[in-house]
């Protein structure tokens, strides 16, 4: 199998360390059930037809290859289950008719739903197992394993999902390899030829160098050139369902201000693979008019603008637990969020221990609007943030290739392995916030914001990013007022008053520190309206004698 050779030829060793590790998923499945026992579940898309040349390799390396050395890899007995629907594309359905026909795949065609027509397949055929495209990013796949059982009330089998660590990256530069692949080669032109023979034979090394000079970029629109997919219809969507859901991606619009019929860039232009299904239009649940709420479930805008925001610091430390390290970065947090209108909760310190983190995010994440964790984020053994935050929202670490790319660009060569610990991120929870200053976008798992920075000098650039953004993030609140009176009193002399003073002004923070034991008591005010303040200052001085205060 050529699609073999070609990735094991590759230089791209992380490219081949996914590869392997789908064939041996692949292998594994079928040493677990019989070829009749296992089906693709093929729909005609970029991930099942990936899928598809990764089982038919895999198939080739199970059977062994002098069994299949006369004529090559002619016959591929898997079952392969389509569900056609009379809302999908034309293109999609002559598209996979023709692979199954080319390919010799044993296809079911099921015209009914999902469910019922597994049960009704699954009655007539002794099927235990499916072959999925699914990738970590899509939405069936959280929780998702490359072996995971059925959900309760489906029929019983066991999903296999070789490519389910797989980005968008890796999809295409399989594509490349694809092209390089001489029985795709005659598959896709519906012709024949020798790619042995003497002319061919010669142009073969500069073919695959080329590619592999080429590996990064996305040959796979070429690809579905050759398929018989139309470039216009595959420029135009990055996802496709059904003709009811699937828009053009609007973040591949061209502008043209001469309002001629819209253009569309390529679709490998999409910089953010994670974008990849913004043309599926969302299905929305009705809401109830009486009490409207916002996107992210939390009250309406204007209430949100009323009430008072709340954050919290915790760092990530034993450095800091130790005392072998001074935490800097909490009390300037405190200052910054306090500059914004924001009150602060607490500011805690917690083990670099993912039970740890996990316990203190849980604890906080429902009575903050906003979390701010750092410390333990990078490579090392102590960096456990990331697997503490999925752990208190309950879910895994996923890789994403968006970050992933980033901190590629950072690392340098200094990238090794097939994949990088940093970019495993909380999945599902995780959005990247970009910002031109930033080399590496700032994390953000549902309210809980992981900072990178190290000192006080990172934080305040940091910091400079997240005021930004005002509208995703943070909320600019109506700054606090404040003012501060000493005086030389006892504590003793001034409680009572000072406790009396409280109940007057519940709206006010009124708080007193010394800064020795002998010197004077500092009275701080501070509120949201500077009347109030003015007033309980001078409500505290009338219950003393004149001169008594004074204002700093």
């Amino acid at each position: 199998m050529e699609v073999d050779q070609a990735i094991r030829g590759s230089d791209d060793m992380r490219l081949k360390t996914k590869y392997n590790n789908a064939i041996y998923v692949i292998q594994r499945a079928l040493a677990l059930y019989s070829i009749e026992e296992v089906a693709l579940s093929f729909n005609g898309g970029k991930d099942s037809t990936v899928l598809l040349h990764l089982l038919r390799a895999g198939y080739f390396l199970h059977k062994g290859e002098q069994s299949c050395s006369n004529g090559g890899l002619t016959s591929f007995p898997l079952r392969t289950i389509y569900f056609e629907s009379p809302s999908a594309f034309p293109e999609i359905n002559t598209f996979t008719y023709d692979a199954a026909s080319r390919y010799g795949l044993q296809l079911d065609i099921i015209r009914s739903d999902f469910k019922s027509g597994l049960e009704n397949l699954f009655k007539a055929n002794p099927i235990r197992a499916i072959f999925l495209g699914v990738r970590i990013g899509d939405p069936t796949a959280v929780g998702q394993e490359q072996f995971s059982p059925s959900s309760p009330g489906w029929p019983p089998f066991m999903r296999v999902n070789p490519i389910l660590d797989w980005s968008y990256r890796f999809k295409l530069v399989l594509y490349v390899r694809i092209l390089t692949c001489s029985v795709c080669w005659q598959g896709c032109l519906g012709i024949s030829f020798d790619m042995q023979g003497p002319v061919l034979q010669s142009l073969r090394p500069r073919v695959f160098t080329f590619f592999m000079f080429l590996k990064c970029l996305p040959y796979y629109l070429v690809f579905l050139r050759l398929i018989r997919l139309p470039i216009s219809f595959t420029n135009r969507y990055t996802s496709i369902g059904s003709i009811h859901d699937t828009t053009p991606n609007s973040l591949l619009c061209i502008s043209d201000s001469s309002g001629h019929k819209e253009k569309f860039k390529p679709a490998y232009l999409l910089s953010d693979g994670r974008s990849e299904r913004a043309g599926r239009v969302k299905k929305c649940s009705p809401i109830s008019q009486s009490s409207p709420v916002a996107e992210d479930g939390l009250d309406d805008p204007e209430s949100q603008v009323k009430r008072m925001r709340t954050g919290s610091a915790i760092a990530v430390g034993d450095e800091i637990l130790s005392g072998a390290v001074q935490d800097e970065l909490g009390p300037l947090l405190c200052r910054k969020l306090r500059s914004i209108g924001w009150s602060v909760s607490q500011t805690t310190v917690v083990r670099n221990d993912i039970d740890s983190v996990a316990e203190e995010v849980e604890r906080q994440k429902s009575s903050n609007d906003l979390i701010f964790i750092y410390g333990g984020v990078g490579p090392l053994h102590s960096d456990v943030t990331s697997a503490g935050v999925a752990k208190a929202f309950g879910v895994r670490l996923a890789p994403d290739e968006e970050f992933e790319e980033y901190l590629r660009h950072v690392i340098g060569k200094h990238f090794t392995g097939d994949r990088n610990e940093m970019a495993l991120l909380p999945e599902g929870i995780t959005e990247l916030l970009h910002h031109e200053n930033l080399s590496v976008p700032l994390i953000k798992c549902q309210n809980v914001v992981l900072l990178t920075a190290t000192n006080p000098t990172e934080l305040e650039k940091e910091w400079e990013c997240l005021v930004d953004f005002t509208k995703s993030v943070l909320t600019l609140m109506e700054p606090y007022e404040s003012k501060s009176l000493t005086t030389h009193l006892s504590d003793v002399e001034i409680a009572q008053s000072l406790s009396k003073l409280c109940m007057q002004y519940p709206d006010l923070n009124i708080v007193c520190h010394r800064k020795s034991r002998a010197g004077p008591l500092v009275i701080s005010f501070e509120g949201k309206e500077e009347a109030r303040i003015e007033s309980a200052a001078e409500a505290l001085r009338k219950k003393f004698q004149d001169g008594v205060f004074s204002e700093t």
